[in-house]
């Protein structure tokens, strides 16, 4: 596994976090000590894995000058500077984001942590090792969706930026920051190991950040091909285009679906995907409407919803049906044919 690969490099010993230091080892870290957050944790994990700091101590402290003998300082000093390799968020005058430091070629307004700004500086290198074998244009696109679907949150979060102005439904306590959060000592703790728990910070983001990776090369890279072949045959599946049939299961397809639609000029197009699943049987699956979570472009008819097997034949007209979800975002058959009638018949009852 790629993380394990990595562990030497992402395991930072005791004697590597320190606050105070009388020998001065060859390359340091610096970061701020005392209560630890995701972004710093997770900037120290990334640098790490580069070649000319994957030996680096990591000097945890707010005394400036034990800051200006570091190579690199993150978190703290109230300086960003690339040349002299300040990477702080914190001042007044700071107000980076991905779109204004790249000039626009990154479209993500957030404002930057500081590990946002390592990732925006060191990125590419870090992803030079951890895909190495990828190609550059996966390298790029990897790079892109990583900032989207992974830092960006950091980077909002650790600048009190919530996800949205409306009121939360409720409580999420399970993201990347609460849990490095909960790994600081207790306010009543009677020994408070920060450097201690600081180093499981750190394996925690960077085991979340290298199986990231691993998933979009494994998993989300391969699926690419497979929904751009199935996209670009859906007239032969249906003379409208609407429905797109997956010889398998199992692929992540939806982002890769918005996207070719946006290419090609038809977003919104596509009503319904069929696949057979792990059981032989094939599902038809309504589109989501991009970024509304449950809401479906066009559920499956109402009529149909939570009817299940000989009724649902029945109600339909198709035979062997299995069910229909509640909600009429997904349905099942038997065989592709009666999965491709429902959709079918689908998009008639809506015209």
């Amino acid at each position: 596994m790629l993380f394990s690969r990595l562990r030497l490099s992402l395991t930072i010993s005791r004697k590597m976090v320190q606050e105070h230091s009388s020998k001065r080892p060859c390359v340091r870290i610096g970061t701020h000590n005392g209560t630890f957050h995701c972004d710093e944790a997770l900037a120290c994990f990334m640098l790490k894995q580069l070649p000319e700091y994957k030996d680096a101590s990591i000097v945890r402290t707010r005394d400036a000058n034990q800051l200006a003998e570091c190579d690199i300082v993150v978190d703290v000093g109230g300086v960003y500077d690339p040349a002299t390799h300040r990477y702080d968020h914190h001042q007044r005058s700071f107000t980076g984001t991905m779109a204004n430091l790249t000039d626009g070629k990154m479209n993500f307004n957030t404002k930057l942590s500081s590990a946002g700004l390592v990732y925006l500086h060191f990125g590419r290198r870090l992803l030079e090792q951890l895909m190495p074998s990828s190609n550059e244009d996966h390298k790029e696109i990897v790079y892109k969706r990583l900032y989207e679907y992974f830092m960006e949150e950091i980077d909002a979060v650790d600048n009190g930026i919530n996800a949205t102005e409306e009121k939360p439904k409720y409580h999420v306590t399970t993201t990347l920051g609460g849990r490095v959060r909960d790994l600081n000592p207790a306010w009543n703790d009677t020994h408070q190991d920060f450097d201690g728990q600081f180093e499981k910070a750190t394996e925690l983001v960077g085991s979340e950040l290298v199986n990231r990776v691993d998933g979009m090369v494994k998993r989300w890279l391969p699926a690419m091909d497979i929904v751009r072949k199935a996209f670009n045959k859906r007239h032969e599946v249906h003379s409208s285009g609407k429905i797109v049939k997956f010889e398998t299961g199992g692929c992540p397809w939806k982002e890769h679906l918005y996207q070719l639609e946006k290419q090609a000029g038809c977003e919104g197009e596509v009503q319904y995907v069929i696949y057979s699943d792990s059981n032989g049987s094939w599902r038809v699956q309504a589109v989501g409407v991009q970024g509304e979570g449950f809401t479906s472009r066009l559920p499956l008819p109402e009529s149909w919803r939570g009817v299940r097997d000989e009724k649902l034949s029945e109600l339909t007209g198709i035979p062997e049906c299995i069910f229909v979800h509640a909600s009429g975002f997904i349905g099942g058959n038997k065989t592709e044919e009666g999965a491709m009638e429902m959709a079918r018949q689908a998009l008639q009852m809506k015209s």
